[in-house]
């Protein structure tokens, strides 16, 4: 008998095991064929909560992994780059998409299960070109998820004839709130719905459970697999806490509502069963599927409600800001050039106040070594890169266009500032980076070198301000500072390497403090260069000659 239930615990964790990693490499395969561009597929097609519901879907679907969605939209809202009622779209939409699942679980193709993992890796491991490994990836990831799927069917087995089982099956038939509960802390344990629902397919096809007590844990494996949302909401920002919770009352609203209708829905799976012939295992798909599909369905019309709920039990300001393009409206560029470029100036100098609180953050990182501060300047350095992009792609368009000679020479001054403003993003960055390698090896500055520090901090601050309040003004006076600053700022660096030098040979700085020391200054220092570059052209724009 301790045989029996050692045998029966390995084959069923370590199928557990096999069927995860399969739907991973299944998931990683299909994500790779789409390009990876699943992110932006959730950035830019969740202009509408209904657009959202479908971004949801095509994106787990190509992932496998409902978790894994909800994980990209969570840390979209913290970036500020969806809005909280977008992402509720987005959520319902991954609630459909990991019926797939099932529904593939439903075609009881086990016994091709080792054909498949074998072809699988013959693509992975003969076949250089990229789509055959991609294709590799998925055809392996689903035979071992069927594999996976036989040995823990084949280790449950024994639970049909188990008293204890029987008595918990019979439990849960009789109080169904039993089986929600029992399939919430398992996939709560697992943190993959679609490894317990297809734990479920196997013990209902196998006999162990019937649909009575099947459908309250299927119920509950919808409420598990909201953890992991929440996990990452955890320290994030307000917004990302609120689509969180909104995850929770979503599948909360929805199970609530299928008890209630739980005779009902038992009998409706039974008719489908008989109208159209399936196995035991589609049962469970096609259980799955509507609760999805009719959770989604009832509850898109109250967005706005859930959002309202989820605002007042998660309470705060968001100091989230939107990350979007605000002004790059393409319907100016034919029809009043000047105005679109009045227009993309607008947003190049929105693109400089997020590198200038990039910075802030940087600092304020520094100063604090709050983890909080460096997630958000990674969010600021995502919105550079995305403005960066949008920016540069509108101004390609207009430069198709005539321009006047004025016109065309803001878009070069345009054209250039993002490009030194995206460098800037990229030396803060390098910054955080230099601070994450000061709080792994415990360096310690000296006071003075604190002292420096701060005091090149400071100056590169006021330099990049001032540069950006000469591109949006053309202010002469404004731009002549900046050269004075930027020429200060080098001469700052050569003194503050020099008093390094100093402290080293004395002794009061120790190696690794100076290298840190000194790749802060030297980043400081390109930043300002970049400030230097928007100020220079801007001068030119206004046909001004600097030395």
């Amino acid at each position: 008998m301790e045989y029996n239930l050692q045998e029966m615990l390995f084959m069923f964790f370590g199928g557990l095991g096999i069927f995860l990693f399969g739907i991973k490499s299944m998931g990683d395969g299909l994500q790779k064929s789409a390009g990876n561009r699943l992110r932006d597929i959730l950035d830019k097609y969740t202009t509408n909560p209904f657009l959202g519901v479908l971004a949801g879907i095509i994106v787990t679907v190509l992932i496998q992994s409902s978790s894994g969605t909800t994980v990209i939209t969570v840390g979209l809202v913290s970036a500020g780059f969806m809005t909280l009622r977008q992402a509720i779209g987005v959520i319902m939409g991954a609630n459909i998409g990991t019926t797939v699942t099932a529904f593939i679980i439903g075609f009881d193709v086990g016994e091709y299960s080792l054909p498949m993992i074998a072809i699988g890796a013959v693509l992975l491991f003969f076949f250089k070109k990229e789509r055959f490994q991609h294709l590799g990836q998925v055809i392996f990831g689903l035979g071992a998820l069927f594999y996976g799927l036989e040995l823990m069917g084949d280790g449950m087995r024994p639970l049909r004839s188990s008293e204890y089982f029987i008595d918990l099956t019979q439990s849960m038939s009789d109080n169904p709130f039993l089986g929600v509960i029992v399939g919430t802390v398992f996939t709560v344990i697992v943190q993959s719905s679609s490894a317990t629902i297809g734990i479920l397919q196997e013990l209902y096809a196998g006999g162990s459970i019937d649909l009575d007590a099947a459908l309250p844990v299927l119920f509950g494996d919808n409420i598990g697999t909201t953890i992991t949302a929440i996990l990452a909401s955890i320290g994030a920002s307000v917004a990302a806490r609120r689509a969180a919770a909104a995850h929770v009352i979503f599948n909360l609203i929805g199970t609530t509502i299928f008890m209630i209708l739980l005779i009902p829905f038992t009998n409706y799976i039974y008719w489908i069963t008989d109208f159209l012939a399936i196995e035991d295992k589609m049962q469970i798909a096609f259980a799955h599927g509507t609760f999805n599909f009719a959770n989604t369905f009832i509850q898109f019309w109250f967005i706005g409600s859930i959002a309202w709920l989820v605002t007042k039990m998660v309470p705060g300001e968001d100091s989230i800001v939107d990350t979007k393009a605000q002004h790059l409206d393409p319907i100016f560029i034919q029809q009043s050039p000047s105005i679109a470029v009045e227009q993309a100036k607008y947003e190049v100098i929105r693109m400089g106040d997020f590198a200038k609180l990039g910075l802030d953050e940087a600092r304020n990182y520094l100063t604090t070594g709050d983890k909080k501060h460096s997630e958000k300047s990674a969010h600021i350095e995502e919105a550079l890169n995305s403005l960066n992009a949008k920016i540069t792609d509108y101004l390609v368009k207009l430069a198709a266009v005539d321009l006047t000679e004025q016109e065309s020479q803001e878009h070069k001054t345009l054209m250039h500032a993002i490009n030194d403003i995206e460098r800037i993003g990229d030396h803060v960055e390098n910054i955080i980076e230099l601070i994450d390698y000061k709080t792994a090896t415990k360096v310690t500055l000296s006071a003075d070198a604190q002292k420096e520090l701060t005091e090149m901090y400071d100056l590169t601050r006021e330099t990049l301000e001032k540069s950006l309040q000469t591109l949006a003004s053309s202010d002469m006076v404004e731009a002549r500072k900046v050269i004075e600053m930027e020429a200060k700022l080098d001469m700052l660096e050569r003194q503050f390497r020099k008093n390094h030098v100093v402290r080293l040979n004395k002794g009061t700085c120790d190696g690794q403090a100076g290298m840190f020391f000194v790749d802060m200054l030297s980043n400081l220092e390109r930043i300002g260069d970049h400030a230097m570059n928007i100020t220079e052209i801007t001068l030119e724009d206004a046909n001004e000659v600097t030395v």
